[in-house]
């Protein structure tokens, strides 16, 4: 690209309930050695894309959380509000032209995600791009947690979330976005595989 990307902000969502790892607080959750949320957060330093700050959506253990040595921002919205919430809470703090989303319980995604998500953003003219990867049944689907969002949207999302939504696709239905699948020939087919409880904690770190 012959023009500069503009800085990007990065975002660790780890704000979940974790209800399918029994109500644990899963980016604590420590995989190969390091808690999940540090995991994600080394893997977004390592981006071929470099961001330029990279903040943690929290809501409890947030002395934890700081010690890995970035903003932690709790939830906006009150009650667990899912995905959305900490997107609304990252368009709030993010100081940047676009914010790149990720889960704290996915370790092992691609280190060209920024990139190739930019540059579709850039090519299709969009207002976010989205991550799609194929899943065991070997369907390409959205992965909607992994999104590059234009700061912009925060109108959006606040309208939207004050009206009562909580769905993701139904928010990035009304914007012009760009799906991004990873799954050509050098893509780790387990570059999204997520961790929702222990045991598939375990797997992930047999791989």
């Amino acid at each position: 690209m012959n023009h500069t990307t503009p800085a990007i902000t990065g975002l660790i969502l780890a704000g979940g309930r974790g209800s399918r790892m029994g109500g644990i607080d899963k980016g604590m959750q420590n995989f190969r050695g390091l808690p999940l949320a540090l995991q994600t957060l080394m893997r977004l330093q390592l981006q071929s894309q470099p961001l330029q700050e990279v903040l943690i959506n929290a809501n409890r253990n947030l002395a934890a959380y700081e010690s890995l040595g970035v903003p932690v921002w709790p939830d906006s919205i009150d009650g667990y509000a899912g995905p959305l919430a900490g997107f609304l809470t990252g368009l709030e703090r993010c100081e940047t032209p676009l914010l790149l989303t990720v889960p704290c319980d996915t370790p092992l995604f691609p280190l060209d995600l920024v990139e190739r998500l930019y540059q579709a953003m850039d090519e299709q003219d969009a207002d976010m791009a989205m991550a799609a990867a194929p899943e065991a049944d070997g369907a390409v689907r959205a992965q909607p947690v992994f999104c590059l969002l234009k700061t912009d949207l925060l109108e959006s999302l606040v309208k939207f979330t004050q009206s009562g939504g909580r769905k993701i696709d139904a928010w990035t239905a009304q914007h012009r976005c760009a799906i991004v699948p990873f799954d050509q020939s050098g893509d780790s087919a387990h570059a999204f595989a997520n961790a929702n409880t222990l045991a598939e904690l375990q797997q992930l770190e047999a791989l």
